[in-house]
């Protein structure tokens, strides 16, 4: 696995016309990692749901 470090010794080493084309790759990687994020949130929640609309579920959670 490569570490930060090593990625931090390539991007210093590469020209300065690459920078806004890294930093786009960055911002992607980023978006990416959040639409995933999202994506799982979402698909547990239909199954999360069934807990939470239930009786049991309100009295538990009622004095907090």
């Amino acid at each position: 696995m490569l570490s930060k470090e090593a990625l931090h010794k390539d991007i210093d080493t590469l020209p300065e016309e690459f920078t806004e084309e890294l930093y786009d790759f960055v911002s992607f990687l980023k978006k990416k990692l959040i639409k995933e994020n999202m994506e799982a949130a979402l698909l547990s929640e239909s199954s999360l749901r069934k807990g939470w609309l239930s009786p049991e579920e309100d009295e538990a959670w009622k004095n907090l």
